[in-house]
């Protein structure tokens, strides 16, 4: 009952709760583009390369190349006050420091116990604090937001604020909220993977962490705690400035065990597609590529026990789904949406059992409104945004959660993208899956005629992601090399280009440091004509680091936003730990970004500017 109960209440916000987040371009629709062009009719849809059809855009028009170097440090630096450069050469150099970096966290606080509150605090922001966070609160962070605008740099507010919570109490919290009751009381059999439980030893999140904040499940008490705080960042973003992002973690917002649950159950309706695909001699094809026979579907659907041949029968019976006698992945998810019934949400398909079985034996009530209660602040959070004219940023989490986290944020994009790109999905592109999501959710907003929102990021997880892959025994999710990441980053980022190219509904940003992968876009934006004033391919990078790259774009045009972090200097601190570990990681590889600072300043004392302060 507990079970069916669920399923109601998600389904009326989810649509269909397991459905896939990928849908291709129906056969029917198909059938009559061939037939429009056979009578000469202007075929909406054109194919190019290893994308899907897609429409050539009226608006398209060529743009004249814009010719950028990353090398000019008066440009890049005019928005730096001289002793803002000093500080940052400070910072960066105290990050390649290694024994000074590894024991960042005793140092600070051993410096405030010797110094007191106070000049612990002033010291703080003349240094690490000062460089990668912009102010306490809403009101003090309006200056730094206001002066990145005037130099072209748009602003992604994000409250930097952490618990501090020891290794033990962090694992502690983790699996209590990670484990069903019906797990914990161990009533009947589960069905579970060892990659969607928690484990013992990864209970901490934090741990090889070095880019992203994480939340710990207390109660609900704490969710609409931190709901509150991210509304308030919303209204700090749309009172300090234009066109602004804001960026949320739904671990912050609900238990993560049904993220765990809800992510399985994706996972194997997806693994089960694929079965089936497989079954038809379509193995290692691309997910766009393939095509079911339906009458091996439906022979293969009644065997799994799903419904009875008759009942299949009729499901196709005044439909125009199958009608060319293949079912893509969109007709497969509208079968399942109309005709199974499978509301119930945590039910998945055992290939070994040739059954569908439930995840779980049983769900709580309050389990129940747990899962809806994640739901309604997602929802609460994307009004708030429209309202506001901010758009929200959903970052991406670890592999184990973000089917569920993709999913939830397809559904609030296709609620709220109907006019604007208001919420924008992550895309890790370590992950060995990338390129097939993103192509999966391009198509489904084309398809449906919403804006497609997409942050590119390489991935905040690898060292987690892959030591819990190796130990608890899973396949690793992660691409096996950096080079093959950049290639999965480019690829990615080249298929939504050219969606951008030939539907103005689709929207990127490009949220990297790296400066070959910010040419290799601007290239690309020049070969397809896509302006910079169109404001659909954005560039991101965070507060303290890379001004080099994320000047020079903004002064030229190109819409950049720093991700701006802002809290108590005392709340702030993990954070900072982590900007040091990153900083060891990026200064130990390469220190172009001290050479140029050094360049400046070097510039500014030889003609006389040394105590130049920005004019905005």
């Amino acid at each position: 009952m507990a079970c069916s109960k669920m399923s109601v209440r998600l389904a009326a916000s989810l649509r269909c709760p397991f459905t896939l987040p990928v849908r291709f371009r129906s056969t029917v629709a198909k059938e009559q583009a061939a037939e429009d062009g056979a009578q000469g009719k202007p075929c909406p849809l054109s194919t190019g390369g290893d994308h899907m059809e897609r429409s050539e855009s009226p608006l398209h028009k060529p743009c004249p190349a814009v010719t950028m170097t990353f090398d000019n440090t008066q440009e890049a630096y005019k928005s730096k006050a001289t002793w803002e450069l000093l500080r940052s050469l400070m910072v960066f150099w105290l990050c390649s420091v290694e024994p000074l970096v590894d024991r960042n966290q005793q140092i600070l606080q051993l410096s405030r116990k010797l110094l007191g509150q106070n000049l612990f605090e002033a010291m703080m922001k003349m240094t690490f604090y000062g460089q990668f966070v912009a102010g306490e609160d809403q009101e003090s962070i309006k200056p730094l937001v206001r002066r990145n605008r005037a130099f072209g740099v748009g602003s992604i507010l994000d409250y930097g604020v952490e618990e501090d919570l020891t290794q033990e109490e962090a694992e502690k919290k983790e699996i209590e909220s990670s484990t069903a009751e019906a797990e914990k009381e161990n009533l009947g059999p589960v069905q579970r993977e060892k990659k969607y439980q928690v484990q013992p030893g990864f209970g901490d999140r934090r741990g090889g962490v070095i880019s992203a904040r994480t939340y710990f499940y207390a109660d609900e008490a704490k969710c609409d705690h931190h709901m509150e705080t991210f509304l308030k960042c919303i209204e700090a973003t749309g009172g300090s400035s234009e066109d602004g992002f804001s960026a949320i973690k739904l671990t912050a917002l609900g238990r993560p065990q049904f993220l765990l649950q809800f992510s399985e159950v994706l996972v194997k309706w997806r693994r089960f597609f694929h079965q089936l695909a497989a079954d038809q001699g379509q193995a290692g094809l691309a997910t766009v590529q393939i095509q079911l026979e339906v009458e091996k579907l439906k022979e293969s659907l009644a065997n799994l026990g799903i419904a009875t041949k008759d009942e299949i029968h009729n499901w196709f019976t005044g439909e125009n789904l199958g009608l060319s006698g293949t079912m893509d992945l969109l007709d497969w998810n509208s079968l399942i949406d109309s005709r199974t019934k499978l509301s119930k949400l945590l039910l998945v398909p055992n290939l070994q059992s040739g059954q569908v079985e439930a995840l779980l034996s049983r769900f709580t009530e309050e389990e129940d409104l747990q899962m809806k209660r994640m739901l309604q602040r997602m929802d609460v959070l994307a009004k708030k945004a429209v309202e506001t004219g901010v758009r929200l940023m959903i970052d991406a989490e670890q592999s184990y959660f973000q089917p569920a986290i993709s999913r939830l944020t397809l559904e609030m994009q296709r609620k709220f993208n109907k006019d604007n790109p208001i919420i924008f999905n992550t895309y890790q592109c370590y992950l060995k899956e990338a390129y097939d999501n993103v192509t999966s959710d391009v198509e489904l907003s084309r398809r449906e005629g919403w804006h497609f929102g997409a942050k590119l990021v390489r991935g905040a997880y690898m060292h987690q992601e892959r030591s819990r892959a190796a130990e608890v025994g899973y396949e690793c999710p992660i691409n096996p090399t950096y080079e093959k990441t950049n290639e999965m980053y480019h690829r990615c980022l080249d298929y939504v280009l050219e969606e951008i190219r030939h539907n103005r509904k689709a929207n990127v940003m490009v949220a990297s440091h790296n400066e070959d992968t910010v040419k290799f876009t601007l290239k690309r934006m020049n070969e397809l004509g896509l302006c910079s004033e169109e404001r659909k391919v954005y560039f991101g990078q965070l507060l303290g680091m890379c001004d080099q790259i994320s000047f020079p774009l903004g002064q030229a045009g190109y819409p950049v936003y720093k991700y701006v972090p802002y809290g108590p200097v005392n709340e702030v601190l993990p954070y900072l730990s982590r900007r040091a570990l990153e900083n060891r990681s990026v200064m130990k590889g390469a220190a172009r970004e001290r050479e140029l600072l050094w360049s400046e300043f070097k510039r500014r004392l030889l003609t006389g500017n040394l105590f130049y302060a920005p004019r905005f």
